[in-house]
């Protein structure tokens, strides 16, 4: 693709403009638009010229060996486009192998067929490596910690200071459980009893004005009291 000296002057204006934002006026925006369209075309019309190219290789191929001559050229004109031998344009030149040019362009497409085959599995390859390979989540970001400086500037950190046991703990509970026991509520006085008025003397019980019998001792045996 080869550029007009107006072209020239209008690409090199783009792209300092590119390098240098600034306004643009609107002749100058237009002349811009205008390559820009005609780089597109050139771009579909050499589209265009490889896909009629291909389909006269094809053509000519297929007439062999009658069409050598022509076959040889286009094949030339293809391979300088960027054209990939394919496995028919390897057997083909392997029956024309007697004539040197065919030789010649057999050891080139041999190399170019050989180089995109390597190509294609390298590709299939790291597709395959990547499909294999899970998908870790991100770590979470943390700020290294800066090493302290040393030497009469360091900082200087607190000491931790030792847990001690505060009152009113587990502790306290349990010698408060072990301490004197309540005293226990006086029982109950009898129903109907009336509580004695100060001053005045209580009744005595029956036990206390007839005390018990005492049960009579039996005399001991007489064996006893002869050997006494």
């Amino acid at each position: 693709m080869a550029f007009s000296a107006d072209e020239l002057r209008v690409l090199r204006c783009a792209l300092a403009t590119a390098l240098n934002p600034a306004p643009l006026q609107d002749e100058d925006v237009q002349e811009c638009l205008r390559l820009a369209d005609s780089v597109d075309e050139a771009v579909r019309e050499v589209g265009r010229h490889r896909a009629f190219l291909l389909a006269d290789l094809i053509r000519y191929r297929r007439a062999l060996p009658g069409s050598l001559t022509g076959y040889l050229e286009l094949l030339q004109d293809a391979l300088a486009a960027g054209y990939d031998p394919h496995a028919d344009d390897l057997a083909a030149l392997r029956a024309l192998r007697g004539n040197a040019t065919a030789a010649a362009l057999l050891a080139r497409c041999q190399v170019l067929a050989e180089r995109s085959v390597r190509a294609r599995l390298a590709r299939v390859a790291q597709a395959q490596a990547q499909a294999r390979t899970p998908v870790r989540a991100p770590a979470p970001l943390v700020p290294p910690r800066s090493a302290a400086p040393a030497g009469p500037f360091a900082p200087v950190l607190p000491q931790r200071t030792r847990l001690l046991a505060l009152p009113g703990g587990r502790g306290a509970a349990g010698d408060q459980g072990k301490g004197p026991k309540p005293p226990s509520p006086a029982a109950p006085s009898r129903p109907g009893a009336k509580p004695p008025e100060p001053g005045e003397r209580p009744v005595p019980k029956p036990s206390e004005v007839f005390p018990p019998r005492r049960r009579p001792v039996p005399p001991p045996p007489a064996e006893e009291r002869v050997a006494g």
